[in-house]
């Protein structure tokens, strides 16, 4: 009901939310506020973003169950895990290992099997599994996408991505690439995103 009062009715989307644990992916001292709308600390700088800004981000993407997904940044594995019940394969790179063993260890516990994470730069995307029908960045950049991630956009693919100088003025963006390669970037949300650290984000 609350996602619902921020205008997320579409039923794929709630679905997914509704069938992953978002207590699974919180740290243990911040179980009984897993259900509020608040983004919540899981050690390294990182947070779990609030749930209403997971559902907005993913109703944005626009994901359908034969699609190949890239996510830059893993955190907790809350945001993969909502859309590995909605696409057919979800790929994920974060730079913190722990983090990363973290998470991966909650998939299989929940047995997400469509989800394939490594440890490594974000801002590089993976190349061996490009294209990617759609990628979702869950940090910010300050000025632009890295090119490396719009490289591996497919035909006709969105992306999702925060950007922003400062988290003052960070907003989310959606970037449709047409047939031919031409992209259009829309401004969403407002939001507060931890920064994109990596070789293409100086």
């Amino acid at each position: 009901m609350e996602l619902r009062k921020h205008g997320i009715t579409q039923p794929n989307v709630l679905g997914a939310i509704e069938r992953v644990p978002r207590e699974a992916f919180v740290p243990d001292t911040f179980r009984d506020q897993a259900y509020e709308n608040i983004a919540i600390p899981i050690g390294r700088g990182q947070t779990i973003s609030q749930p209403a800004v997971v559902a907005f981000m993913t109703r944005e993407l626009e994901v359908g169950p034969r699609m190949k997904v890239l996510e830059i940044g893993t955190g907790s594995g809350y945001q993969a895990a909502v859309l590995s019940k909605l696409c057919r394969r979800l790929y994920s790179i974060e730079r913190h290992k722990d983090l990363l063993a973290a998470a991966e260890d909650k998939f299989r516990m929940l047995r997400m099997n469509n989800i394939t994470a490594k440890v490594g730069d974000g801002t590089k995307g993976w190349t061996e599994q490009a294209p990617f029908e759609r990628i979702i960045v869950t940090a910010a950049a300050t000025r632009e996408v890295p090119k490396s991630l719009l490289e591996q956009l497919a035909p006709g693919g969105i992306m999702i991505a925060p950007m922003g100088a400062t988290t003052r003025d960070q907003h989310l963006y959606k970037i449709q690439q047409d047939a031919v390669g031409e992209i259009e970037t829309k401004k969403l949300w407002p939001v507060r995103f931890v920064p994109l650290i990596g070789d293409e984000e100086i």
